[in-house]
């Protein structure tokens, strides 16, 4: 008796590493764990083979300037296709999904989009006339939320078509050891002070420069021995994205009289490094502000905070309100109220270190790859039979 084909997956993204950020993590993962399910390759920006899953070949194109990656992605797709023969393409974001669709029409394939909110939310001409009919014609769309999952059904996507996998966070085996704790204070001049955290790209959206003139200043006057460190940088290669400097961010900063009170560390790829920072602070910051057209997806590092036993303190706006847990693994307030989100950041800091570890990381625990591989899988092999193809 002949074994069943494996199910053949061709997955399209432009965000792989090298590019840093939450939505180069997730395709990485996505990749790896499909392949323990299915056959998968991926067509990626150059660069990207190098650090792509062991079981993943990558057909690289390039990364710029975009409309170069639009074309050569969509030219790639279907030509891969043709000879690969997948059962499902799967677009990374509502970016490569006409390359996406391009492709599934031409191997009669099965055509899936994971879906963060700005995909959704892009309101330039163009985008609208081309990329929305394509999310719209796909066989199904997977939300990083229940606000995208909104958002889909209000571009016009058939709600049948819809799906919700929260993206996934690399859980710790084990906590960082104290004397490595203490090696990353003393290489970062961090002593003994009280450490909010903020880890991400530096753009208006995630309001860091808004969250130090406006709320900042009150927090360092109840405690006095607390320092922002920020882990990031303003984006090079993210679209849509208007930054905010580290210049500017210092800025509002020595205006309030608060300049000592931030350490920037830049971006931070190992993820020793990073767990260190994580486990050395108190609380973790993530001010994104509410802008109309650009909304927040998801926010995973809430969910990497909190696999580090870190709560977070956020506005409750786009995604987040799936990414933190209200009580359990931090406190959401109202967008753009400053002076709540500096009570909420001040009570915490008041609390035991230990006050919100457990119950933080037991909620990051649903969120595992593992987890996230399993439903984006059992959601895929739902829309193929494998064994009709050859």
């Amino acid at each position: 008796m002949n074994a069943p084909t494996p199910t053949r997956i061709l997955h399209i993204t432009r965000n792989l590493p090298p590019l840093v950020g939450g939505m180069e993590r997730l395709n990485w993962h996505i990749a790896d764990e499909l392949s323990h399910h299915a056959q998968v390759l991926l067509i990626g920006p150059r660069g990207s083979a190098e650090q792509s899953p062991a079981a993943v070949p990558v057909v690289e194109v390039p990364l710029r300037p975009l409309p170069r990656f639009l074309l050569a992605s969509a030219w790639q797709a279907v030509a891969v296709a043709r000879r690969f023969k997948p059962h499902i393409v799967l677009a990374g974001s509502g970016l490569t999904a006409p390359a996406a669709w391009l492709a599934a029409r031409a191997s009669k394939a099965r055509a899936h989009v994971y879906l963060h909110g700005l995909d959704a939310a892009v309101q330039h001409p163009v985008y609208r006339a081309l990329w929305h009919p394509a999310i719209r014609h796909m066989d199904g769309v997977i939300a990083n939320s229940r606000p995208t999952a909104d958002l889909a059904r209000k571009l016009g996507v058939d709600a049948g078509k819809i799906s919700i996998v929260h993206p996934g966070v690399t859980l710790p085996a084990a906590p960082q050891t104290a004397e490595s704790l203490q090696d990353f204070r003393l290489r970062h001049r961090l002593g003994d002070k009280r450490l909010l955290l903020s880890v991400g790209r530096l753009t208006s959206r995630k309001g860091l420069r808004e969250f130090v003139q406006h709320a900042l200043p009150s927090i360092i006057q109840a405690a006095p021995d607390t320092l922002l460190v920020i882990v990031g940088d303003a984006p090079t290669d993210s679209l849509h994205a208007s930054i905010q400097t580290r210049t500017s961010i210092q800025a509002v900063a020595d205006a309030a009289g608060i300049g000592q009170h931030l350490r920037f560390l830049g971006v931070i790829t190992d993820a020793q490094e990073l767990a260190c920072a994580y486990e050395s602070a108190t609380l973790h910051i993530f001010p994104v502000r509410q802008l109309p057209g650009d909304p927040e997806g998801f926010g995973m590092v809430a969910i990497e905070a909190a696999a580090h036993g870190l709560p977070t303190v956020a506005f409750a706006t786009g995604g987040i309100v799936d990414a933190v847990a209200e009580g359990q693994s931090g406190h959401l307030v109202a967008p753009g109220d400053y002076a709540a989100l500096a009570q909420a950041a001040v009570r915490m800091l008041a609390d035991s270190p230990y006050a919100w570890q457990t119950r933080a990381s037991t909620f990051a625990v649903q969120f595992a790859w593992q987890a996230m591989g399993h439903k984006l899988w059992d959601i895929l092999q739902e829309s193929v039979i494998p064994q009709s193809k050859d």
